[in-house]
């Protein structure tokens, strides 16, 4: 039995709901049964060591804690790990990764070690790496990490001459879309997608009854001049949004958006939009961890150029669209020379229906 993998499926069963933490599994095994998982819980709320630990009671004494990140030995909003695991008579701790933050970073698995409990490091590293990835860009920065994702014909394009997008990717992908929003803290995109594609920028397919997801990410929306029409089908939806406007917007306008339900953050314009590091940086004071740009190429472009894209989802589509003023996925600036393009490593691909989805990571 695979315990550390049955960990990450716990773990799995976090993301996207319990940020700024770390979505994180714990499975306690004794005698070649598990007595006791879980995962984490809602920030103040019980880490997945403790939650697998209770479930285990008494029987953990002397047992062994297969767990995805390295357990947390400082006071923050909940006591150590670390000293409920030594409580608890654990004889043996299997973790995945040593956790990036400096509050912790190998001090948890010294301690454990310290009181005489076998540590094993290393089981399923690169899939706990990647349920954290986000966290783990968050609490060494202080930004979110940021995935562009769009869907594309053969030809480059997300959209005809005339705007239409519906549908370029099949339903297969789609449905992957909504589990990416599900895992995800925000979801952004520029005003000409709202004002052309009038989303509802929700997450469905995942979570509770009715196909909503437990937590509705926070959606984000890029307006320098206050454009988006206040009947959009964003506005009727379930969630927060927040609106990043510019100086320029008039104060009636403004009153308008707050009436509305949306929050608005107001900020500088650079070049030929707003200061897209300036907006992750105040994402990351409100605790997100992670965003998914949507669209449209103007702004995936804006923040390829201003180097602030993690990682990339790309589906594309067996169709060709063609002509000179179909819309292409990413805009801006781009490079002068092929030599400096952006290269994505770590690079994996998969068919949701006709379409293939390649996806990457721009590192450096």
């Amino acid at each position: 039995m695979d315990y550390m993998k049955q960990a990450l499926s716990l773990a799995e069963l976090a993301m996207g709901q319990v940020s700024p933490n770390p979505a994180v599994g714990a499975v306690v095994v004794k005698d070649d049964k598990v007595i006791g998982q879980g995962y984490t819980q809602s920030p103040g709320s019980s880490h997945a060591e403790i939650v697998a630990l209770k479930q285990a009671g008494k029987e953990a004494r002397n047992g062994v804690l297969y767990v995805t990140l390295e357990p947390c030995c400082h006071y923050g909003l909940t006591p150590p790990c670390t000293q409920v695991i030594i409580n608890a008579g654990i004889t043996e701790v299997h973790i995945a990764i040593l956790d990036v933050n400096p509050l912790v970073s190998g001090r948890g698995k010294d301690e454990l070690e310290s009181r005489g409990i076998k540590v094993y490091l290393g089981e399923h590293e690169e899939e706990a790496s990647k349920i954290i990835e986000a966290y783990a860009k968050f609490i060494t920065t202080g930004m979110p990490f940021v995935t562009v994702k769009y869907a594309m014909s053969l030809d480059g394009k997300i959209a005809t001459k005339s705007g239409d997008s519906k549908w370029i990717s099949g339903e297969a992908s789609r449905k992957y879309v909504h589990n990416l929003r599900c895992v995800s803290d925000a979801l952004m995109v520029g005003v000409n997608t709202v004002i052309f594609d009038n989303p509802r920028l929700t997450a469905r397919c995942c979570g509770s009854k009715g196909g909503v997801a437990r937590k509705q990410p926070l959606r984000v929306l890029l307006d320098t001049k206050g454009r988006i029409p206040l009947d959009s089908k964003i506005f009727k939806e379930p969630g927060e949004i927040l609106m990043a406007v510019g100086q320029s917007v008039a104060p009636d306008k403004k009153i308008l958006f707050i009436e509305a339900g949306v929050q608005l953050l107001e900020l500088p314009v650079r070049g030929k939009g707003l200061d897209l590091e300036k907006l992750l940086k105040a994402l990351g004071e409100r605790k997100i961890t992670s965003v998914v740009v949507e669209g449209g190429g103007i702004l995936l472009g804006s923040l390829f150029d201003c180097k602030l894209v993690d990682k990339v989802i790309a589906f594309i589509a067996p169709i060709i669209i063609g002509g000179q003023e179909a819309k292409m996925a990413v805009c801006g600036e781009g490079v002068a020379n092929v030599a400096n393009s952006f290269n994505l490593k770590r690079i994996s691909t998969e068919k949701f229906g006709s379409d293939l989805m390649v996806s990457g990571y721009i590192e450096g």
